[in-house]
């Protein structure tokens, strides 16, 4: 076994996600007047939180007022609308029920709002996950390493013998920034050009890759 902990990203890593984010950002901006967006859009605008999903995606020129308070709109519907049409990668549960049944810690270390981590891991991943942790006050979200720093002190693990899996540049960043390895998926919503322009090395194509990874 390579690693004993793996600490998954969430959107577009374990859950397609990006239906409800587009659909809960399209309620909010026609309640507000604004320009609407397409999925492809809304899959650039994410990554760094629902705030800056909310930033990128209100009108240009809008005062700091009025995004907070689109923000607290989308944060209001969300919460009810996040698991409408979201679902798991075809294979990625059984990919970590396979980590656990070899003795791997898994996690998941997210930008989305925690209310929105823990309800989807357990909608979609019940008893899957040893811990999770997604935007909580006072801490900083990544690139920043906080939230991977949490859960190595919380399992006592040490850097080189964990791994951070994710899909975009957000995720290969907060890999680089906590000192851990990463595999980057290639079914999120990056593409892996891109990623490998910024450095990344390890790739996987499908789920099933991930585990052969992390136990080879």
């Amino acid at each position: 076994m390579k690693y004993e902990l793996a600490i998954f990203d969430m959107d577009g890593t374990i859950l397609d996600t990006i239906d409800d984010l587009a659909d809960a950002t399209n309620h909010v901006l026609e309640q507000y007047g604004m320009p609407l967006h397409t999925v492809d859009e809304v899959k650039g605008f994410v990554g760094n939180g629902i705030h800056k999903l909310i930033e990128r995606a209100v009108a240009p020129g809008a005062d700091e007022e009025t995004v907070e308070k689109v923000f607290d709109s989308f944060n209001e519907y969300y919460k009810g609308h996040c698991a409408i049409k979201t679902k798991p990668y075809d294979g990625i549960n059984e990919t970590i029920e396979k980590l656990k049944a070899a003795g791997v810690i898994t996690a998941v270390v997210s930008n989305k709002a925690d209310y929105g981590v823990q309800s989807l891991c357990e909608e979609y991943f019940k008893g899957l996950f040893d811990y999770a942790v997604g935007d909580k006050n006072g801490q900083r979200r990544k690139p920043y390493p906080d939230s991977v720093f949490e859960v190595l002190e919380k399992f006592s693990i040490e850097k080189k013998d964990a791994v951070y899996i994710g899909d975009s540049e957000v995720d290969y960043k907060t890999a680089i920034n906590a000192g851990l390895d990463s595999i980057m998926v290639t079914w999120g919503f990056r593409e892996e050009k891109m990623l490998r322009e910024l450095g990344a090395k390890t790739f996987a194509h499908n789920p099933e890759d991930v585990g052969k990874i992390i136990l080879e």
